[in-house]
């Protein structure tokens, strides 16, 4: 096995540019072993991994992968608060709309930028059988940021995520979808809400909400039903309360 004790190691260093998002066209960072385990059993290929010297043999299925590292390595290349016992680099898995265009149930998520938020919906998604998910508008947070890769625990290659920019490549492609705006002030309640798939359930960010480009676009709006005195819930809250409701 190599072995990398020293953080001017020109590795490190390559590695730790991938914490700054226009290093990130190719590779990712990996942290932790349950992200890099299931990276692993998910078929994403791993490109070398610093795991802790005292660990390597925990990761014996990384195989020649593994570059025995010492704390201080892991320190520098990693993004978390606390040590991780392992950091690896991997190839980004990339979709396009041809993975979503037959789908069933999609997911949109419009000009969203709260990494945290982007992660959980990710993991919600798949929890409610999404067949995925677009990222819509040019302002959409990095869904390989490394905040969002281990907040989506395991589920960002377990489900297509495709960005789309442009309102005429949406419209092209998926205006044979009942197209559902989730609006504070809709008039329909998600209480007897029925959806007639393929769909595609529409958010916008909790700053701004949906534009008013893909309210004209909706089919069809909705809204939660909650107490008059809460004005409104959190992105992910929201997206976990409409999907388990519509999806399942």
């Amino acid at each position: 096995m190599r072995e990398i004790t020293g953080i001017n190691n020109e590795l490190v260093k390559e590695t730790v540019k991938l914490q700054q998002k226009k290093y990130r066209d190719k590779k990712f960072l990996l942290e932790g072993e349950k992200c890099v385990e299931e990276a692993f059993q998910a078929g994403i290929e791993i490109l070398y991994a610093f795991v802790l010297k005292e660990k390597c043999e925990k990761f014996s299925y990384l195989g020649e992968k593994i570059i025995c590292a010492s704390e201080q390595v892991l320190k520098k290349v990693s993004t978390t608060d606390s040590v991780p016992e392992v950091v690896a680099v991997a190839l980004k898995k990339n979709y396009g709309i041809e993975d979503i265009k037959n789908s069933k149930k999609l997911v949109l998520l419009e000009n969203i930028k709260d990494l945290g938020n982007l992660g959980t919906i990710l993991r919600t998604s798949k929890a409610f059988k999404s067949d995925g998910i677009i990222l819509y508008g040019g302002e959409c947070a990095d869904l390989y940021n490394p905040k969002c890769v281990r907040s989506a625990v395991g589920n960002l290659w377990k489900i297509p995520v495709v960005y789309i920019n442009d309102f005429f490549v949406l419209k092209e492609n998926f205006s044979n979808y009942e197209r559902v705006a989730t609006l504070p002030r809709a008039q329909e309640g998600l209480k007897g809400f029925r959806i007639n798939p393929p769909v595609i359930v529409m958010f916008g960010s909790e700053a701004e909400g949906l534009s008013d480009e893909l309210v004209e676009f909706s089919t069809r709006q909705v809204k939660i039903e909650m107490d008059s005195e809460v004005e409104s819930l959190n992105l992910s809250v929201s997206c976990a309360v409409v999907l388990y409701k519509l999806f399942l």
